[in-house]
């Protein structure tokens, strides 16, 4: 292994690390906003406005959002990253609907439908996906490390987030349904991602997929209304700029350049972390504690990036291109 070779290794992991810090810490704003003032939430160390946020909007909101700033941002800065082919737009229409705002919609429904924990374990299948499409049709050189990986990232993600503690976990076949419709469109997320920042880059396929995703919102929230309630909203507008900005752009264009370094399986496995960082954290923002088995799951996740780094190489021998690449 060359030096190089070594270096993008550590940079992928590092950025898919980073990716999932981002995301944990959007999560526990989001959790901030979404939370009633009560007695319980009195004693937090920055109290909730109180404010009833809708989660669905919120989601909308943050890719309305992304899209309006990384466009002007390149439109000033980088104008020549918006130059794309006209016959181009439908792959990054597709990216932009199917590939990010479709997770962030399914992902609440699932929540509607069950909890938090629940649609968190459910959306983190993903990296099965990923890894059977990899493996099978995109060359992806299989070893052992890869499904020890995958399979003790997923165990520790279930203990972190609490559903194999006490009586476990019931789910309803709606809220089956749309978790797996989360974790399918996290994992095309994914692979679309690996293939279109190696046709576009990584900010061209962001502004245009968060462009074609703010239109998707849009029409499903009946228009604008709705957010601009939330940015008039106490504390709305400064947590939004922070949910777009920390925890929309910067991660999914770190995401994307992982994804291109060392694949996506490992990445997808590395971002694992993340309920492990949104946990740590919530223990002294939301005077919540870890108990031994979530402790336990935490190590797993940590163990499952260290498995699957004993695969070396790229993670992808021969790539097999999408028709029309």
């Amino acid at each position: 292994m060359t030096p190089n070779s070594t270096l993008e290794r550590l940079e992928g992991y590092g950025l898919a690390a980073f990716a999932a810090i981002c995301w944990a810490t959007g999560g526990l704003v989001a959790k901030w906003l979404l939370a009633p003032l009560d007695p319980a939430t009195a004693n937090w160390f920055v109290p909730p406005t109180g404010y009833e946020f809708d989660p669905v909007v919120l989601a909308g909101a943050r890719a309305i959002g992304a899209s309006v700033i990384l466009v002007a941002y390149l439109a000033l800065r980088r104008p020549y990253t918006l130059r794309v082919k006209f016959a181009d737009l439908w792959f990054l229409a597709f990216f932009g609907v199917f590939g990010l705002a479709a997770v962030h919609l399914t992902y609440f429904q699932t929540i509607d439908h069950t909890d938090v924990a629940t649609a968190i374990l459910l959306q983190y299948l993903a990296p099965i996906i990923v890894l059977i499409v990899s493996v099978t049709l995109l060359g992806e050189r299989f070893t052992w490390a890869l499904p020890a990986g995958v399979a003790l990232a997923l165990l520790g993600c279930a203990l972190v987030v609490g559903v194999l503690a006490g009586e476990g976990v019931t789910i309803g076949r709606a809220g089956l349904m749309w978790g797996l419709a989360s974790a399918v469109f996290f994992a095309m997320y994914s692979l679309l991602g690996r293939h279109g920042v190696k046709s576009f880059g990584s900010w061209t396929l962001l502004a245009y997929g968060f462009s074609f995703a703010a239109i998707f919102w849009l029409v499903y929230l009946g228009g604008a209304s709705k957010v601009i309630d939330l940015i008039l909203a106490p504390f709305g507008a400064v947590a939004l700029l922070y949910l777009v900005v920390f925890a929309t752009i910067l991660p999914f264009a770190a995401f994307l350049k992982a994804l291109q370094l060392i694949g996506a399986t490992k990445t997808i496995v590395t971002s694992t972390i993340e309920p492990v960082v949104a946990g740590t954290v919530a223990i002294w923002l939301f005077a919540e504690s870890f108990t031994g088995p979530q402790i336990l799951g935490a190590l797993l996740v940590l163990a499952a990036v260290a498995v699957i780094q004993l695969q070396a190489g790229p993670g992808a021998a021969q790539e097999i291109q999408p028709p029309g690449s």
